[in-house]
């Protein structure tokens, strides 16, 4: 498992952030305190809050190799 922290601000970049990990098989979570959240879910993330950095959990050691370099603009 591999953990970073991301900045989802904005509307604007919740949607694009879904909208790229989506598509990648595996288990994907973001955590804020003590919430969990599939990071795939739109709605999950909108429940969070987003005004502090979140911790995206990647479960797959595979999953993260392709996923770390796609999200490298929300990692603060």
């Amino acid at each position: 498992m591999q953990k970073v922290n991301v900045l989802l601000d904005t509307v604007d970049k919740v949607k694009v952030f879904v909208n790229t990990v989506g598509p990648l098989e595996g288990d994907i979570d973001l955590v804020s305190e003590r919430y969990v959240v599939d990071a795939k879910s739109i709605m999950g993330i909108f429940s969070l809050d987003l005004s502090k950095p979140l911790e995206l959990k990647i479960h797959s050691d595979a999953t993260a190799e392709r996923l770390i370099p796609l999200v490298k603009p929300y990692i603060v």
